[in-house]
């Protein structure tokens, strides 16, 4: 394209400088290896896990399913269950022993995983905090008591209790392709989580005497197996959370008789637990596309007030889940709606579960986030599979299949504020995303924070601003993720990084993951690769357990974007960005520039070049007999070169042979005029930071007209510290800002800013010859040669 189409009205030419010209100006600046591949680091794909980041065709996973019978007692607030478990070794390995997880351990003062956190003498305290600090010196009474495990058959089996771990040691071994049944029977007395804290307990309303109970990792639960990690049977901590298997779940629990159970899956027997009245309307809101009161406000206040010694037994059953929870309370408003999923048709019970203390606000927003969110994350991940989505107000954040526990309570007179409301529906939508990641697309929270945590909140992000755009998301927008981004390096770790061992775990695991992907899909990818390959992601690790190379070889598979210096910066590394303006160089045209005459340049043949020195390999070849050297085999191919060195060209390389270079035409009176207005800028952007990210500029002229462009990070592949760029307009700049809509994370912005009323310097010219008839623009070559129109001016 010739220069003069790109300066008519309104235009730009940006011209780069090459490699060789860059690393020359900058000695010494490179190279950090940023943009070097991930091989070395991910793991070997395998028939396994492939290159491309899908399941091989080796790929196996295990499954075990459950039948459990649960009895809540709570005058003594204690849980007993029992259940029998089928596992199925789908391996191709033999196994002499099982692990599986008995997570309530962690609240024991002698069961628990051991994992300690330093700590530092407060200025204040109080006796709550005194009581919890002082060293146990016996039991207190909670975590799992065993009373029985044995066999299909009744038989004892031999086990060992390591912390938050169990191992069942086989009387045989369990081979590929065989199945296994045991049976557990257990009890433990349920935590107060208010006070306790962890995800499962019961919460005490003083003023009705009531409880609220969430029970979650409440049996013991079968680790993973897998063909990455061997058995997953890191002790819980109460941070890191769960990698589990897929199973079906019949679960029946037995509750005092007024209260109202909601569970992961469908209930069996509503029929024989509720009202008719409370029946009747669960039949209307199957049909219904508003919300709809099951059990309704009133009828929670009365039942409320009368505790039942009468029990009833809900029945719940669920498929290809990975795990099973419930929550049971008299204090309960139900209400649900039906809602279908377009891309499978599949016609979902959306359903909240509340106390009056959040009626105002669970019964405007609770259930329609619900729904809204299984419609919107199956638009952008897979189809929502399962027939129930439901959320519990619990005081709290939590998620399981199909159920999840969260906040949003109001004041007492059924007021709230603003940020309450906000939190809530973020919350909602967040714990019912997370029946994507992790409960489908099944990734080991135990190791990989990011891979549920972050992924969830970047389609939580997405999620909210299809709820509102004006939603105050904190997660997600490149702006967000500054604050953290500043901190001291001794203060931040990778996003690769175990769940246990991260400090700053909030914005690590999910803030900067869900930046990092927003980042992608808006800046780097743009939203048409990067929605294609994330669903792709999704697709192929639905009912799976995908690891993190298999979540960024996918990326790439199905984009085509090589996106290893973006996983390594962002997720492997701890460097911020910060590209600043360094300097801006201006220049004008010089239209009186003297035509460039044609030169002749006289030459003699030179002798051949021959090394000077022989190395080790010349000498032994020269030696080895063996070896016919061509140019003494066949005549034909030898050369001018050979003939000369052996005088037989002598007569040829006296002669002196002569070359004429192109004369350039002058500029005429019409180009003199077209350029007139014409004037160069070179941008030059230093990498402060460290992470590399594209350049985009919004360019600002004298006329109040913009201009954006956007340069993508590989222009920072052969100098990750310096590089630089040249614009020519047919107008003057009045402002250069750097990354004007903050999408890159950039955490100092102050040096984002040129402006030519801060120059003060004058401006220097660049010759301009006319380009010879029928040839192209000049540009620089592979030997580093420099566009003739590059500008030369000095910093402005």
């Amino acid at each position: 394209m010739k220069l003069q189409a790109l300066l008519l009205s309104f235009s730009v030419f940006a011209y780069t400088g090459f490699a060789a010209q860059n690393i020359q100006n900058n000695p010494g600046s490179n190279h950090g290896n940023r943009f070097e591949q991930l091989g070395t680091i991910l793991p070997t794909p395998n028939i396994y896990r492939t290159a491309s980041g899908a399941p091989g065709h080796g790929y196996w996973q295990n499954r075990a399913d459950y039948d459990i019978t649960a009895y809540l007692d709570e005058d003594k607030r204690n849980l007993k269950g029992s259940e029998t478990v089928t596992y199925y070794n789908n391996s191709p390995d033999d196994l002499d022993y099982i692990w599986l997880q008995l997570d309530e351990n962690e609240q024991s003062t002698v069961k628990n995983a051991g994992f300690q956190f330093p700590s530092t003498l407060p200025a204040s305290t109080n006796d709550q905090q005194l009581a919890v600090s002082e060293l146990p010196e016996k039991d207190n009474g909670y975590g799992v008591n065993l009373e029985k495990v044995t066999d299909a058959a009744g038989t004892p089996l031999k086990y060992t209790v390591n912390k938050t771990m169990m191992r069942i040691d086989l009387p045989k071994v369990l081979k590929k392709g065989e199945k296994l049944v045991f049976k557990i029977d257990w009890n433990y007395n349920i935590p107060n989580r208010i006070k306790m804290g962890g995800r499962g307990g019961y919460e005490n309303f003083a003023e009705d005497g009531n409880d609220l109970y969430t029970m979650t990792q409440w049996y013991p639960r079968m680790c993973v197996y897998s063909d990455f990690h061997g058995w997953q049977n890191h002790q819980f901590t109460g941070r890191g959370e769960f990698a589990l298997v897929f199973g079906d779940f019949k679960v029946s629990m037995n509750v005092p008789a007024d209260h109202i159970v909601g569970g992961t899956g469908e209930c069996k027997n509503y029929e024989q637990v509720l009202t008719s009245d409370q029946m009747a309307r669960y039949r209307k809101a199957e049909g219904a596309a508003e919300p709809i009161e099951i059990v309704t406000l009133d009828e929670a206040k009365k039942a409320e007030k009368n505790h039942s010694k009468q029990r009833k037994t809900w029945v719940f059953a669920a498929n290809d889940v990975r795990d099973f929870a419930w929550t049971s309370s008299r204090k309960f408003v139900w209400d649900g709606m039906r809602v279908t999923i377009p891309e499978n048709n599949n016609k979902v019970m959306a359903m909240s579960f509340y106390p009056k203390e959040a009626y105002n606000l669970y019964r405007k927003y609770s259930t329609k986030a619900v729904a809204h969110t299984i419609k919107t994350y199956s638009e952008f991940t897979i189809p929502y599979p399962y027939p129930v989505a439901q959320s519990v107000e619990a005081a709290n954040g939590m998620e399981y299949p199909m159920i999840c526990f969260n906040f949003g309570r109001t004041e007492k007179d059924g007021t709230y504020s603003e940020g309450t409301k906000n939190g809530m529906i973020g919350v909602v939508i967040h714990e019912v995303g997370h029946n994507f990641f992790p409960m489908i697309i099944n990734s080991d929270e135990r190791q990989w924070s990011w891979m549920d945590e972050g992924l969830n909140t970047f389609t939580e992000y997405l999620t909210e601003e299809k709820w509102d755009n004006k939603f105050p998301s904190k997660r997600g927008p490149a702006w967000t993720i500054v604050d953290y981004m500043k901190l001291p390096k001794d203060q931040l770790e990778p996003i690769m990084s175990n769940s246990e061992n991260i400090v700053q775990f909030g914005p690590n695991a999910y803030s900067k993951p869900a930046t990092g992907l927003n980042i992608l899909r808006e800046t780097i990818m743009g939203r048409e690769l990067f929605d294609k390959a994330y669903k792709t992601y999704a697709k192929r690790w639905a009912f799976k357990h995908p690891e993190p190379a298999d979540f960024f070889r996918t990326m790439e598979d199905a984009s085509g974007e090589d996106l290893d210096w973006f996983w390594r910066g962002w997720f492997y590394g701890t460097d911020p960005v910060d590209i600043a303006i360094d300097k801006v160089t201006v220049a004008v045209p010089d239209l009186n520039t003297p035509p460039r005459e044609a030169k002749e340049i006289k030459y003699k043949v030179e002798k051949p070049i021959q090394n000077s020195f022989e190395d080790i390999s010349k000498i032994r070849n020269k030696e080895d007999k063996s070896i016919a050297f061509s140019v003494d085999k066949d005549k034909e191919l030898q050369d001018f070169y050979y003939r000369y060195d052996r005088g037989q060209e002598k007569v040829d390389a006296e002669k002196e042979y002569t070359i004429k270079t192109d004369p350039s035409p002058a500029l005429d009176a019409k180009d003199k005029e077209k350029f007139r207005n014409t004037t160069g800028y070179q941008i030059d952007f230093v990498n402060k930071g460290g992470l590399v990210m594209p350049i985009i500029l919004e360019f600002t002229f004298e006329d109040g007209s913009k201009l954006y462009d956007k340069s993508s990070a590989q222009i920072w592949r052969q100098n990750e510290q310096k590089v630089s760029k040249t614009y020519y307009f047919d107008k003057k700049i009045k402002s250069i800002q750097l990354d004007p809509m903050r999408e890159t994370a950039d955490i100092d912005t102050s040096n984002n800013l040129w402006t030519s009323a801060g120059s003060g310097s004058e401006t220097s010219k660049f010759q301009l010859f006319k380009q010879k008839q029928g040839g192209g623009p000049v540009r620089g070559g592979a030997n580093g040669k420099v566009n003739p129109m590059q500008a030369a001016g000095k910093k402005s």
